[in-house]
């Protein structure tokens, strides 16, 4: 008997005989592989045996993990209040936790299985396209856009890693939140380069940031004339099935289907109105990409389990490109990437006509959060935020309910033109001259009774706990900014009007 089969990573086969009711032989081959998104076949199965062969295939497959069941109704409750609040059409969310999809739904009359278009999510994805060309030797980031698009304006002088990091200076040529009437029209992306890529730069290479769709373009057509391949197909065969991501698309190649998402739109404060997408060509290897959000998450968690890319390609995707003066841009590779209260963060938001996506993946805590919409404007951000905030949750804070006594008496002391000056350090208490004191107070009157006074932020700064409050009141909304020593003392009390 010999046994071929084929897998991306290690797996083991046992094979044993045993008969079964009717007399025949039976060859059982369990198959074993470790947990992961990848898929494996067993090519072929050849036997002497000239008796019956039965082959069973015991795989250890991914298994969704479970989000705990607070977190889940949280979010749940969190999303749909959104949706009401916003007026959304629809929302689709995927949650990774401890590097393995944990929660996936759908809101608003969504379905999980839904694709929505993801805009400039897919910039990662013609990122990692460069990588994993430069990974087999093909090209690198430092070769000069002139060796393959040598007619682009100072292609000579920027490099493929200024491209992918906004770095370049080509003007961008999506920098809208509608649709103009010149991209109402087809156009292919030579077209779009031969508009925007041969004006003067914005700025000199290397020099600053600016976001550009436009490089993106470029970048993508490097991809098709190194790889000898439309970029969707380099994407699917190296990306896609690979990660089992069924559901991706090119959305300019394959037809949108009714089943799919549709895109809106509102102007002011309207309902909800279909729009027409961009011409075909628009959005290429700029944000042409579209999925359902399941499908989208199965690529963060191939970021954090580098399964795609070797470590050295994974460093260059998501390490912060620096300009020529040192200063930082907080984007790497088709990445922004920042540090957050202490936890890293790889992000990326995306537009396109009637959609909007937002794709966070947070590497040292394994988690990952996917949020998609069909309707233009904020939406998918602050979701992605509060549940960022459902998952991880800010450090408990055991004086927070003495601290927001203390400042609710301050509060409602300098409404009443009072102070009760034992509560303040020395330096507080020289802030808090006799004008200072007039105005709190004769601003503080006319917002009318206090509806809500609660703390939203703590952390230490010089010695001290910084807190924030958010004050909300008949007519205002407002935000307080507090230190506080040690031993109670408050050594700032600051007021503003909330944005």
């Amino acid at each position: 008997m010999q046994i071929v089969a084929a897998s991306r990573r290690k797996l083991t086969a046992v094979a044993r005989e045993t008969i079964d009711p009717q007399g025949d032989t039976v060859l059982e081959v369990v198959v074993n592989r470790p947990i992961g998104p990848e898929p494996f076949i067993v090519l072929d199965i050849l036997s002497s045996m000239s008796s019956r062969i039965f082959c069973l295939l015991l795989l250890t497959i991914p298994v969704q993990a479970q989000l705990a069941e607070p977190q889940r109704q949280a979010i749940d409750k969190m999303v749909s209040a959104t949706i009401t609040s916003r007026n959304l059409a629809g929302v689709s969310i995927a949650v990774v936790q401890n590097g393995r999809l944990a929660y996936t739904q759908a809101y608003g009359g969504a379905r999980p299985e839904m694709r929505y278009k993801i805009g400039s999510n897919s910039k990662q994805f013609t990122a990692a396209a460069v990588l994993l060309l430069a990974e087999a030797g093909k090209l690198s980031l430092n070769d000069k856009v002139s060796k393959y698009l040598p007619n682009l304006t100072r292609a000579n002088e920027i490099s493929l890693r200024q491209l992918l990091s906004h770095t370049a200076g080509y003007e961008d040529y999506y920098p809208l939140d509608y649709v103009s009437p010149l991209m109402a029209r087809d156009i292919t992306p030579q077209g779009i380069l031969d508009i925007y890529a041969r004006k003067p730069l914005n700025f000199e290479p290397g020099t600053a940031w600016q976001y550009s769709n436009t490089n993106f373009v470029a970048a993508g057509l490097i991809v098709e004339k190194v790889s000898g391949q439309r970029l969707y197909d380099f994407l699917k065969k190296r990306v896609f099935v690979p990660l089992g991501m069924k559901s991706a698309i090119d959305a300019d190649l394959q037809p949108w289907e009714k089943k799919d998402a549709a895109p809106h739109t509102k102007f002011a404060l309207g309902p909800l109105r279909p729009v027409a997408p961009e011409g075909i060509g628009w959005l290429f290897a700029a944000g042409a990409l579209a999925m359902n959000a399941g499908d989208l998450a199965l690529w963060d968690i191939s970021l954090l389990n580098g399964s795609v890319l070797k470590p050295a390609s994974m460093k260059e995707l998501t390490t912060e490109v620096k300009l020529k003066n040192g200063s930082g841009t907080g984007y790497a590779l088709g990445l922004s990437v920042s540090n957050k209260d202490g936890h890293r963060r790889w992000a990326h938001g995306g537009g396109t006509s009637g959609f909007v996506s937002s794709n966070v993946t947070l590497p040292d805590d394994k988690i990952a959060i996917t949020v998609l919409t069909n309707q233009d404007g904020p939406g998918a951000g602050p979701i992605v935020s509060e549940i960022e905030r459902i998952l991880l949750p800010p450090k408990a804070d055991p004086e927070a309910a003495a601290s927001l006594a203390g400042m609710r008496k301050l509060f409602d002391g300098l409404r009443r033109g009072e102070l009760d000056r034992s509560m303040l350090t020395g330096d507080a208490n020289a802030y808090f001259s006799e004008q200072v004191i007039t105005d709190f107070t004769n601003s503080l009157r006319e917002v009318g009774d206090v509806t809500e006074f609660s703390q939203t932020n703590m952390s230490l700064r010089g010695g001290m706990t910084s807190r924030a409050f958010s004050i909300k009141t008949a007519t205002k909304a407002l935000t307080l900014s507090t230190f506080e020593k040690p031993d109670g003392k408050v050594d700032q009390f600051l007021i503003y009007a909330a944005r």
